[in-house]
């Protein structure tokens, strides 16, 4: 009696995983295809087939781009044969679409994203290796019902805690204060820790959600310009655990009154929002004045949440505010 083999679906978006050195351009563009990659394998146990989103660049990724990459991993999902889905992707933005999947996609099967930091014509490409590593653990049961996993680097990460840490390292992806969930290795996959996934029902994005980073003095001029032309949503990377200038504070407020969401995340790259002062700025203020928190996500994430929770309540900001704490993973506080 024969033993079915994994069904495993593999989902191209492009990035350095799919580039090679063209000498015209001078380095490495999109060339390789899904049949390329899949050339390059070792021999898996498992059978595979392929959908392209796209053929782009990390950093040329969009909103939309994304979307269109979680509606055909939703299409792979639904299929019983299909048993997980492996998704390749550039490693500048890997982490927002991982964060999507994450968000969005309500499904025990593994989903896995993967890339690579060198390209085909590079010594030690690393696309093979990274490829084969998350077919690997998206056929294996030990990976269902984790939500999204990035898998660089025989290296297994959840979504919600992963980021790219170096710009070169092909050990770039890290998980911060949490750790990875587990390894690949010669012996199989090994998971040593689980995190529970916290999916909602979301038809749309809402992509009219901007991203700001503060320092010292900053002016919030470029805030007030896209309160005034009726952004939706504005993630602030605020400094320490959630805190901004007086200067501020009084377009926070006005943003928030008129129906502005504004999320506080922080710069730093480890710790959770939240901090225990009274000064005007810090979190209790902010808190006060009806801005919400990113708990332990990184404002590129917390980016994606908002235009989840803005999308899946169709443009109402009360039920934004409410779907809020359940997307985060902490207390609305």
């Amino acid at each position: 009696m024969s033993t079915r083999r994994p069904h495993i679906a593999i989902v191209t978006t492009g990035g350095t995983i799919a580039m090679r050195h063209d000498p015209q351009a001078g380095g490495g563009v999109p060339a390789l295809e899904a049949d390329d990659l899949i050339r390059l394998l070792p021999e898996l146990p498992v059978t595979l087939e392929s959908a392209a989103v796209c053929n782009l660049p990390g950093p040329h990724m969009t909103p939309e781009t994304m979307w269109a990459t979680r509606e055909t991993v939703a299409r792979f999902l639904s299929r019983p044969d299909v048993d997980g889905v492996v998704v390749t992707h550039g490693t500048d933005t890997l982490e927002e679409t991982a964060t999507l999947l994450d968000l969005t996609l309500d499904s025990t099967k593994p989903v896995v994203l993967t890339g690579a930091m060198r390209h085909a014509s590079q010594p030690s490409y690393d696309g093979p290796a990274n490829l084969a590593a998350a077919i690997r653990v998206a056929a294996s049961v030990e990976a269902r019902g984790l939500g999204a996993l990035v898998v660089l680097d025989d290296t297994i990460h959840a979504a919600r805690h992963v980021t790219k840490m170096h710009t070169q390292a092909l050990s770039t992806f890290r998980s911060g204060q949490f750790g990875p969930l587990g390894v690949v290795d010669a012996a199989g996959v090994y998971i040593a820790q689980r995190v529970r996934p916290r999916p909602v029902p979301c038809s749309r994005l809402e992509t009219d959600a901007a991203l700001l980073m503060l320092a010292a003095g900053s002016s919030p001029e470029l805030f007030n310009y896209l309160v005034e032309r009726g952004v939706k949503g504005i993630v602030l990377a605020a400094m320490g655990g959630g805190r901004v200038p007086v200067s501020w504070l009084d377009p926070i407020t006005s943003a928030v009154r008129s129906g502005v969401l504004v999320v506080i995340a922080t710069r730093v790259p480890q710790g959770r929002v939240g901090d225990p002062y009274g000064f005007p700025g810090c979190h209790s203020d902010l808190k006060r004045r009806g801005c919400l928190f990113a708990g332990d996500l990184n404002a590129q994430k917390a980016r994606i949440a908002l235009m989840v929770a803005l999308g899946a309540a169709d443009g109402d900001v009360g039920k934004a505010r409410a779907l809020w704490p359940g997307l985060v993973g902490w207390p609305a506080a």
